[in-house]
């Protein structure tokens, strides 16, 4: 089929662009590596960091041809629009601050974001992504990468398919120990600087994974929340530990932790869910198995590509059960996914997917304001913002 254009579907990888990522950034090198596992996608223009000198050493770095390698995120999106092989998707990798700036800017142009979580650092521009999506006829994805497990996927599907009744309980946490003493990198600087990650801070950074792989596997939200926040490093402007209880309309119970100063977890996320018909039980450190226990009798252990596993599911794995598959393989499903969408998209067909969006962003953004409001209360119940 030919190729002319944007309007066009397209049988070729999708061109895409990126905004952060660049020299010594951690996030930007995962979306690349994901990006490129299924081939879907071709990197050809970027404005890969806040200074135009690092951006030109940064874009040269990864090849890129040197008249798309740009010093700002606004001089990208008006030329690339104007090109006939202009990007049609960018990755944004930047700080949680610069999210919403970056991303409006493409999506008012047709460009389709692929943006990396938290959607952004405050409530109240949350609040005008969500309108600038809406308003734009580009889709918009949001990396919560733990969506893309296999075994997660599973866990979504049984819990919808009535496997454990009627959710009672859900049990979320995710602790790390990178930040139990004060440090200065440029990962830490950021990530503990109000300014640019927002009022939350292991809220804002892990709790939010924590809360969307609850949300996504349940099919629920909470109404309601009581957090105890912390921060226990001296001097650290926002928190680094959280304990928070959740209410659901549904009657559900939740509880979630998380924190950066439990010293012996590096991403240990993990997640138990319990109904009045069985339980299960996933580990982000052992993801390739899935623990279900239906009430009264032994404890099953479903494994990725093996007898158990949905067939539904298969799609979303690459290699035979037994080798390890796991943070790579599950970011690289959300942009294969994004990418089946995007051409979709292109040809007028139906680009829902299960990657997340505009609408999960946002509840993960109301978490954080409802978790930060609570514990400024002495843990009070809240309401999450309507």
């Amino acid at each position: 089929m030919a190729i002319e254009g944007k309007d066009t579907v397209q049988t070729r990888p999708i061109r895409l662009g990126m905004v952060g990522g660049g020299k010594d950034a951690f996030i930007g090198a995962v979306h690349r590596i994901a990006a490129r596992i299924d081939g879907a996608y071709d990197l050809v223009a970027g404005a890969l960091s806040s200074t135009p000198e690092k951006a030109l050493e940064s874009g040269r770095a990864l090849g890129l041809k040197e008249d798309r390698i740009y010093g700002s995120f606004e001089e990208m999106a008006k030329r690339e629009a104007r090109l006939k092989d202009g990007i049609e998707a960018v990755a944004i990798v930047t700080p949680n601050h610069m999210h919403y700036p970056a991303a409006k800017e493409f999506l008012k142009r047709g460009i389709h974001v692929i943006c990396d979580k938290p959607l952004t650092s405050t409530l109240a521009d949350a609040k005008k992504f969500v309108k600038a999506a809406e308003s734009s006829d580009a889709l918009f994805f949001l990396t919560h990468n733990y969506t893309g497990y296999p075994m997660v996927r599973q866990a979504r599907e049984m819990v919808a398919s009535g496997d454990l009744g009627t959710i009672r309980v859900v049990q979320v946490e995710y602790p790390q120990d990178w930040l139990t003493v004060e440090q200065h990198n440029k990962q830490a600087d950021w990530r503990t600087d109000p300014a640019r990650t927002g009022l939350g801070g292991s809220t804002g950074d892990i709790g939010t994974h924590a809360y969307n792989l609850a949300c996504f596997i349940t099919g629920q939200s909470a109404e309601s929340l009581a957090a105890d926040l912390q921060s226990f490093v001296p001097g650290r402007q926002v928190d680094d530990n959280g304990h928070v209880m959740l209410r659901y309309a549904s009657g559900a119970r939740g509880m979630l932790w998380c924190s950066q100063v439990a010293p012996g977890n590096e991403n240990n996320l993990k997640i138990r869910i319990y109904g009045d018909k069985a339980g299960l039980e996933w580990h982000q450190e052992d993801p390739n198995y899935l623990h279900y226990t239906p009430f009264g009798k032994p404890k099953q252990l479903l494994t990725r590509g093996g007898a158990g596993m949905l067939d539904s599911i298969a799609s979303a794995t690459r290699v035979p059960p037994g080798h390890p598959e796991g943070y790579l393989e599950g970011f690289a499903n959300l942009y294969k996914d994004a990418a089946d969408a995007i051409r979709a998209h292109q040809s007028g067909k139906d680009a829902s997917s299960l990657v997340p969006g505009i609408t999960d962003g946002l509840a993960g953004v109301r978490f954080v304001d409802a978790c930060v409001r609570s514990s400024a209360k002495n843990a009070a119940w809240v309401k999450l913002d309507g």
